[in-house]
């Protein structure tokens, strides 16, 4: 099987579940206990948030406060911050934070506003900064477009914003940015959301990393765990886990940033280009190529592929329950319906090879003529 659908989700990195399984069969304990070995385990938790944050923050200026995954995380920094006035994001926002970011509207908390994209699926900044006024509480703008790869610079946007109104604070989904793309977290933004099962550590592990100056505003209550910010019993193991998938990837990511560079561009270069065309610009994120066959149904040809042994995404794979047949996403790029209709998204992992990116544009190119024979 050739997979290409790691923004979705990746493999567990074998490397840090072996170093991360000794939390999961040995210490075992819980880390608020007080005797000795659950104890223990705060240091050990305090080690990985150390770790995680100093990979691309301050850790004089930010904390870090684990989540359940990215979607609890957006939806603190949603919920937690986003609490008068006006919240402003985009129209190319994960559902976590777009479904999020509409909910305050339905309970009269804060009015929601979205900016416009461009066509590959950045935010429009000038758009962005025209919605911004007094009343806005909390701006959020996604790092990397989940769905076409497209890189917003989150830090000149937290820059301009804090010039319009210093009192709004900034969000960003790092999810998939993080451990992908080379960069460090500005002072100007505020929250950022990362999630570990996106870089080879497991599904149900996430975290929120904020400026330490911010008050405390949990989304969940209980126990008080994790300073008070997050009540619920830490899942240390994920955690450690999270903390050794992080290590390996920060240690070849500019190799690996070059390298899926190269092969993504080669996909693209082989693919039919009397069928398909391409959505996800040149600068774009490496790890996402988003490319569409205008007038054949992108879901077909995503089982047509799946059955020749290659998993491809048509697009977010938490939305893939919606009712709407057509990416929101896309459609906000400015793409017709028949366009919409083809995408398929193809995304890496430093794992993948060059021989699996040349076989995966050879059935591409042969499940959508077959499908385009059968239509005429």
């Amino acid at each position: 099987m050739i997979y290409l659908d790691n923004a979705a989700t990746t493999g567990p990195d074998g490397r840090a579940l072996s170093r991360a399984r000794e939390y999961l069969t040995d210490k075992w304990f819980n880390p608020s206990a007080l005797y000795k070995a659950g104890f223990a385990l705060q240091g050990e938790l305090k080690k990985a948030r150390s770790a995680l944050l100093a990979h691309v923050a301050d850790e004089s200026a930010f904390g870090l406060v684990f989540t359940s995954c990215g979607t609890e995380a957006d939806n603190q920094a949603v919920f937690g911050y986003g609490r008068r006035g006006n919240v402003v994001t985009t129209a190319g926002e994960h559902a976590a934070v777009a479904s999020s970011v509409a909910e305050l509207g339905n309970r009269n908390i804060a009015e929601p506003r979205f900016a416009p994209l461009n066509a590959d699926g950045g935010v429009n900044a000038e758009k962005l900064l025209s919605l911004v006024d007094e009343k806005t509480s909390l701006v959020s703008v996604i790092h990397v477009n989940n769905e076409t790869g497209a890189v917003n610079d989150i830090n000149a946007l937290a820059r301009a914003v804090k010039q319009k109104n210093p009192r709004a604070l900034f969000h960003s989904d790092g999810v998939q940015a993080y451990g992908k793309i080379p960069f460090r977290l500005g002072r100007e933004v505020d929250l950022y959301t990362i999630s570990a099962h996106k870089i080879g550590g497991l599904k149900g592990t996430g975290a929120l990393i904020k400026k330490k100056t911010l008050p405390c505003r949990p989304y969940i209550f209980g126990g008080g765990q994790e300073n008070g910010e997050r009540s619920g019993t830490e899942n240390v193991f994920g955690i450690k886990a999270f903390e050794f998938a992080a290590e390996e990837k920060f240690r070849t990511l500019n190799e690996d940033f070059a390298r899926l560079r190269e092969r993504g561009g080669r996909l693209w270069e082989s693919l039919d280009k009397d069928i398909f065309v391409r959505i996800s610009s040149a600068d774009a994120s490496p790890y996402i190529l988003s490319i569409s066959a205008p007038g054949l149904r992108g879901e077909v040809l995503l089982h047509m592929a799946d059955d020749r042994g290659l998993v491809v995404g048509t697009g977010s794979a938490c939305s893939s329950h919606a009712k709407n047949r057509y990416s929101r996403v896309i459609l906000a790029c400015g793409a017709d319906e028949r366009t919409a209709d083809g995408v398929l998204r193809l995304s890496f992992s430093a794992q993948t090879t060059e021989s699996e990116t040349a076989e995966a544009a050879k059935i591409l190119n042969s499940v959508a003529r077959e499908l385009k024979s059968k239509m005429l």
